[in-house]
C-alpha cells in the first residue's frame, strides 16, 4: 500500500483554531502593491459567446469575431448556450461543497499519494520555504477513461462518481465546438486543435487573514484551455492584464473558459495564456469546479504552421509533456512557459 502524505489540509488548520501558519503568508512584493489582496479590483469587461452560433454558418461571423477580440485581449471568455443545463451544473456544484463538508476521516479515504497530484489535499510540499495555497483540492482524472484512478473518486456523496463521469461526457461537445471556434477565428482548419483533457475540483475554505493570504497564486494554467465553473456566491476570481488584477464577473448558467498555456504556443502568441489567482474570503468558503483540457503525453505541442509567418515569426519551441514540468513549476511560482520560448 501507497503511503499517504501527512499534512494537514486547510480546513484541518481552520478547524484547530491555531491561528495562520506563516507558510501561508504572502510576501508583500510582486509589482502590484497598489492593489492588495483584500481590496477592491475592477470588473473585467469580457463577451459571453453563443456556444451554438459559433460554427454557424450565418451567425457564426460575429460570435467568431467576438471570441478572438476576448482571447486575443485578455485570454478569457463567458460561454452561454453551451448545452448543459443550469440544473445540471448546480448539482454539479452541490455534491463538490457537499464533499469538502464532509468530516475529515471520510475525505482523506481519497488522500493523495506522495508524489502523486490525483486525490484530495491541499499542496504538494517540494522544499521548506514554499509559501502555500490557501486550499484543498480534489484532483481527478477524469478522461480518457483508462488514466482513472477510480480510489480517488469519492463513493460520498451518494451519486458524485456517476454525475461526475455525466458531466464529462457533456463536456465533450462543449470542448470540441470551443476547439474548433478557436480554430475558426484564426482562419486555421476546424480540427486543427482538438484534444483530450482531465478535470479538478477545488475549495477555498474560509480565510482569518485575506489581506495576507492567497488561495491560489498567481499563474497560467498549463492546459490547452480550461473549463470554470466559479461559485456563484463568493467571488475570488481574478485576471492579470497590463499590471493590474481584473476581477472575473459571475454570469448564471456560463462557462468561463480561459486560454492556456499551450494553447498560447499553438496559436504563435495570438492568444495569451493569462495569469491569474484567487483570492480568500474571511467569511466565506469558495467552490470552484476547473476541468483542465491538455493533450496526450506523447504529442508534440508548438506554432501552427498557417499561424508562422514572416510578419510573425515563430515565438515558441517544441514542447512534450508540458504538464508534468508545469505541476512542479506551479509550486514553485515559476511560469514554465518562459522556457518555451525562442
Amino acid at each position: 500500500m501507497e503511503e499517504k502524505p501527512k499534512f494537514k489540509t486547510v480546513q484541518e488548520v481552520v478547524a484547530a483554531n491555531e491561528g495562520l501558519p506563516e507558510r501561508y503568508l504572502q510576501p508583500l512584493t510582486g509589482g502590484h502593491e497598489d492593489q492588495p489582496l483584500n481590496g477592491p479590483v475592477p470588473e473585467m469587461d469580457i463577451p459571453s459567446i453563443d456556444l451554438s452560433l459559433l460554427l454557424s454558418s450565418s451567425e457564426g461571423r460575429q460570435e467568431l469575431s467576438k471570441l478572438h477580440s476576448a482571447l486575443s485581449k485578455w485570454g478569457v471568455v463567458q460561454v452561454m448556450n453551451h448545452g448543459i443545463t443550469e440544473a445540471f451544473l448546480d448539482k454539479i456544484y452541490k455534491l463538490t461543497k457537499h464533499f469538502f463538508a464532509l468530516p475529515t476521516e471520510e475525505k482523506q479515504k481519497y488522500a493523495r499519494d506522495i508524489g502523486n497530484v490525483q486525490g484530495y489535499g491541499s499542496d504538494m510540499i517540494l522544499s521548506d520555504d514554499q509559501i502555500l495555497d490557501w486550499i484543498d483540492r480534489l484532483f481527478l482524472t477524469t478522461y480518457p477513461e483508462d488514466q482513472q484512478h477510480l480510489k480517488f473518486w469519492p463513493e460520498v456523496p451518494t451519486g458524485f462518481r456517476k454525475t461526475l463521469h455525466e458531466y464529462t461526457m457533456k463536456q465533450h461537445a462543449v470542448i470540441e465546438q470551443f476547439f474548433k471556434g478557436m480554430a475558426r477565428s484564426l482562419g486555421l482548419e476546424d480540427n486543427v486543435f482538438l484534444d483530450m483533457h482531465g478535470e479538478n475540483a477545488r475549495m477555498y475554505p474560509p480565510c482569518p487573514r485575506p489581506d495576507m493570504v492567497i488561495g491560489a497564486k498567481p499563474h497560467g494554467d498549463g492546459s490547452d484551455f480550461t473549463l470554470l465553473l466559479p461559485d456563484k456566491d463568493v467571488e475570488g476570481l481574478q485576471f492579470l492584464k497590463d499590471g493590474k488584477w481584473y476581477k472575473a464577473p459571475i454570469v448564471p448558467d456560463t462557462i468561463l473558459i480561459n486560454v492556456g498555456d499551450l494553447m498560447e504556443i499553438m496559436s504563435n502568441g495570438i492568444y495569451k495564456s493569462p495569469v491569474h489567482r484567487v483570492v480568500t474570503n474571511s467569511e466565506k468558503e469558495r467552490i470552484s469546479v476547473a476541468t483542465f483540457c491538455v493533450p496526450s503525453p506523447d504529442k508534440e505541442i508548438q506554432p501552427v504552421e498557417g499561424l508562422v509567418s514572416e510578419a510573425r515569426p515563430r515565438l515558441y519551441k517544441t514542447v512534450k509533456k508540458y504538464v508534468e514540468l508545469y505541476f512542479d513549476s506551479y509550486q514553485q511560482g515559476i511560469r514554465p512557459i518562459q522556457a518555451a520560448l525562442i
